[in-house]
């Protein structure tokens, strides 16, 4: 690549991260990675109006939880900061005044109510009202009222904006990395407002701003923003940064399970999973999940939205943030949306719950048995971890898949027991209690051995008899193995269980 890559992930802090924003930052880290770049993160909260206290802390901590590190950014710091634009407010209005002073852009005094009323009246007519090149002439602005006026009124105060002067019936062409050539026609595009009435600059100009003096050489962004990509091309143009003009990528959206429109909250409210990193809590007290809070490992969720929109041209699935960065490129982005499916996203989660040591997965589930009251020593731990784990999703699988071993039954599926328990259950269980009582050592191959050998001797079926024990001591048809469940429990424990169970069953 003949320039140093410089990226930016530039989120708003106007609510919890999507996990569409999350891809974004990714494919962000990802490409500066491959690339011996930098990964810049910069908070974009020039908008006070919908900033959300906690927002960037969340941002933060979101990316911080997946290892998505910023080399520079508000907590990192670096050579070209402040990284949050509220703190760059002094920067933005010289750039406004070199539009105004080229011809580039213009001083606007319509009100609200002017350009609402504007807008029903073609409304009335069927049509749609545009602020652009053909309306501009006969509108509330400094091209209408001339100089003179234009700064009468702004010495008295009267509140305006500054809008672009999109010229008109001229073909824009740009580059995108993912899309190819894309062509813009600016009869098309209205004079968008550039700097408000209350001081502040919008998103565009003070994005073409930062990227600018940042020295970005590449914008990758989500494919909302290919709307906005001929606005800031002429910004670059209009202040003489053609030479300097980033590369843009516009990556594609990622959809709802049935593949139709872009994924919302209201999608994983509806469907029961999370669509945002960390679980998030509303000023109004609303609680949205988080994958970290469901229980997927951050590896799960990098692994997941790799695949959003990014194909590596190979059978491979399962990848570390090592061998992500070593074969992504944007050449291998998709241009169509990518279908968000939840029932993959559990698979993933198994596959890397599978890969983990058994010491790191009895640490994480003896965390979950403390708040129960149970203590178990670690090495017990990791034999149980061991026997559920092929068989669970989440950690939190683990107790359902194993509270037979730290707790006796109180009570008896009623459909195994239905199924399983037989008018000679309790003989045949009492036969095998017997063998049980009488076992040395007390080991899984002993126990199955003998357990075993009475089956055979007595022409029974398999079946018959294990599953009247297996209700016994785990009181339904679920668990591992049932001698290893004997042995971990002890002589004491098996015995006292199955006789509770022949009173009771």
């Amino acid at each position: 690549m003949s320039k140093e890559v410089r990226v930016r992930f530039a989120p708003s802090p106007t609510g919890p991260l999507h996990i569409g924003g999350v891809r974004t930052a990714l494919f962000n880290y990802l490409f500066a990675k491959k690339n011996k770049g930098t990964f810049i993160l910069r908070i974009e909260d020039t908008d006070q109006t919908r900033f959300i206290e906690g927002a960037e802390e969340y941002i933060n901590e979101s990316l911080e939880w997946l290892g998505i590190i910023p080399d520079e950014g508000v907590k990192q710091g670096g050579e070209y900061g402040p990284y949050r634009q509220s703190e760059r407010m002094n920067i933005y209005r010289q750039y406004a005044d070199k539009l105004i002073e080229k011809g580039w852009a213009y001083y606007a005094f319509d009100t609200p109510e002017e350009l609402d009323a504007l807008r029903n009246k073609y409304e009335a007519e069927k049509k749609t009202f545009s602020y652009d090149a053909v309306s501009r002439t006969e509108l509330n602005n400094s091209l209408k009222i001339g100089d003179t006026e234009t700064k009468n009124r702004i010495n008295s105060g009267v509140p305006y904006v500054v809008r672009f002067k999109m010229p008109g019936d001229e073909i824009i062409q740009g580059s995108d990395l993912v899309r190819g050539d894309v062509k813009f026609n600016t009869s098309t595009l209205d004079d968008k407002v550039i700097f408000k009435s209350d001081g502040l600059p919008t998103y565009h100009l003070a994005n073409v701003v930062d990227d600018y003096l940042m020295k970005i050489s590449h914008v990758i962004r989500g494919e909302e923003w290919l709307p906005s990509l001929p606005l800031h091309i002429m910004l670059y143009r209009a202040l003489g940064w053609d030479s300097k003009m980033p590369w843009f990528a516009h990556l594609p959206l990622i959809l709802k399970p049935s593949g139709k429109g872009k994924l919302s909250k209201r999608d994983g409210d509806k469907e029961g999973f999370p669509v945002f990193p960390l679980e998030w809590k509303s000023t109004a007290g609303e609680i949205s999940s988080g994958y970290r809070e469901e229980g997927y490992f951050p590896e799960t969720v990098v692994n997941l939205l790799a695949l959003l929109g990014w194909n590596p041209g190979t059978e491979q699935e399962i990848f570390t943030i090592d061998e992500l960065t070593r074969q992504f490129s944007l050449e291998k982005v998709n241009k169509a949306g990518a279908r968000f499916d939840p029932a993959k996203a559990k698979w993933f989660n198994q596959q890397y719950l599978q890969k983990k040591p058994d010491k790191v997965l009895a640490e994480q589930f003896s965390i979950l048995l403390r708040a129960k009251g149970v203590e178990k020593e670690m090495v017990f731990l990791e034999r149980v971890v061991k026997l559920v784990k092929e068989r669970s999703v989440f950690i939190s699988d683990f107790w359902d898949q194993s509270s037979f071993f730290f707790e006796a039954p109180v009570s008896y599926d009623e459909k195994t027991k239905k199924k399983f328990w037989k008018e000679d259950s309790s003989t045949l269980v009492k036969e095998c209690l017997k063998i049980i009582k009488e076992a040395e050592p007390f080991s899984s191959l002993k126990i199955e051995d003998k357990i075993k050998t009475y089956i055979e001797s007595n022409e029974l079926g398999f079946g018959k008899v294990m599953n009247p024990l297996r209700l016994a001591l785990v009181g339904a048809g679920k668990g591992p193995h049932l001698f290893d469940i004997m042995e971990m429990i002890g002589k004491k424990e098996t015995v006292e269980r199955i006789e509770k169970a022949l009173k009771i069953l």
